[in-house]
């Protein structure tokens, strides 16, 4: 009987027995990201791709090694199947994790913040430990971003698959636990000039405050920047910049798209662990490493003016990911109240554009980049 069900699934492009294998590997990750906590989940990720890539690098064979990113059967490689895969993919662990706290925050799962704290639902580094309905809700997320994954990828839509499934299960779990999607209300949505000023919401915008009359204020900042030392827009070009251009350096150096991305996600293990400070780059490096490999449809040869350009280029695409990143912080992060990941839309941004060059002819290729088959 089992023998007899369809060998392979549209848009998926897999058969039922590995479907269902990835199902419940998603649903594990997801639980398992929701225990850890987003962030913490997301820092192994970064190991994780450090640790495939130079696999992969040493093998001589980065392509062969990352396999989930293309449409088709299951991943393969440490790349591909655990870093990028059911169980660190970000779309499943930290979306996963992501979606817990959301709704930890409105079942008693999280702790009671002080003044001048950010919502709950917001801190990704938490972890959420071991109670069984909170776990659920980070494994039945974490199916939801591989079914957005797979499918992405199946169809060749212009941009990362992973870091869609990343924000579409941010909006969702919004959706679903009944939390606005932007959430200025009357605010100047761009302004961040409430936070500098120590400004405080009504308790009727957002905060849980119980008063016997009149109007209190609630105990959360009327603007809550993504990262409070990282939100003025000369600081974020310049970071963009600099890591652009480390992003490039490493692709042109090793051929990997990804070896930056999993150096800048590893370092935020000194973020989650309180160092003040620490820069959020890995929606920098990842475009950056991207665009110098797709420039010229390929590795460009060192010592050439091809690989100055390309390195150009991936500074240019770094300073892009980081300002993108900003616009998307102060539409859908400082207002509302739950992670919804700014770099993950970053990402989306910036390799959407990458595909478009490639489709239209300005880069000779677009790396590991889908394009509805047109590259």
């Amino acid at each position: 009987m089992i023998e007899s069900l369809p060998l392979q699934i549209p848009v998926f492009g897999m058969g039922v027995a590995d479907l269902l294998l990835l199902i419940i590997a998603a649903f594990a990750g997801g639980a398992f990201g929701a225990a850890l906590g987003a962030l913490p989940a997301f820092c192994f990720t970064g190991f994780m791709v450090i640790a495939g890539q130079a696999v992969a690098i040493l093998r001589g064979s980065i392509v062969g090694e990352l396999g989930e990113l293309g449409a088709g059967a299951l991943a393969t490689g440490v790349t591909g199947a655990v870093a990028f895969g059911p169980v660190f993919g970000p779309h499943v662990s930290f979306a996963g994790g992501a979606a817990a706290a959301a709704y930890a925050a409105k079942s008693d799962g999280m702790y009671e913040p002080d003044d001048g704290d950010y919502h709950p639902a917001k801190d990704i580094a938490y972890a959420l430990g071991t109670r069984p309905d909170i776990l659920a809700v980070g494994g039945l997320f974490g199916i939801f971003g591989m079914v957005v994954r797979q499918v992405s990828g199946g169809l060749a839509l212009p941009w990362d698959p992973i870091a869609m499934g990343v924000v579409l299960s941010a909006f969702a779990h919004r959706i679903v636990f009944g939390y606005p999607i932007i959430g200025a209300g009357s605010r100047n949505i761009l302004d961040m000039s409430p936070f500098e000023s120590g400004e405080k919401r009504m308790a009727t915008d957002g905060g849980d405050v119980q008063t016997d009359g009149g109007t209190a204020k609630s105990y959360r900042l009327a603007v809550e920047p993504w990262l409070p030392h990282q939100y003025k827009w000369a600081n974020v070009a310049m970071i963009g910049l600099v890591t652009g251009l480390l992003g490039g350096w490493i692709a042109i150096q090793t051929g990997s798209p990804f070896l930056g991305f999993g150096i800048s996600a590893a370092l935020l293990t000194f973020l989650n662990l309180g160092v003040e400070k620490i820069p959020v780059t890995h929606h920098m490096t990842l475009p950056a490493s991207t665009a110098a490999l797709a420039v010229f449809g390929g590795t460009p040869e060192t010592g050439t003016m091809t690989a100055v350009i390309a390195l150009i280029v991936g500074g240019l695409f770094g300073a892009y990911g980081a300002i993108a990143g900003e616009v998307i912080q102060r539409v859908f992060y400082a207002h509302s109240d739950t992670h919804f990941d700014p770099p993950a839309a970053a990402i989306v941004v910036a390799t959407l554009t990458i595909a478009i060059l490639a489709i239209v002819g300005v880069f000779d290729g677009s790396s590991w980049v889908p394009t509805l088959g047109l590259v």
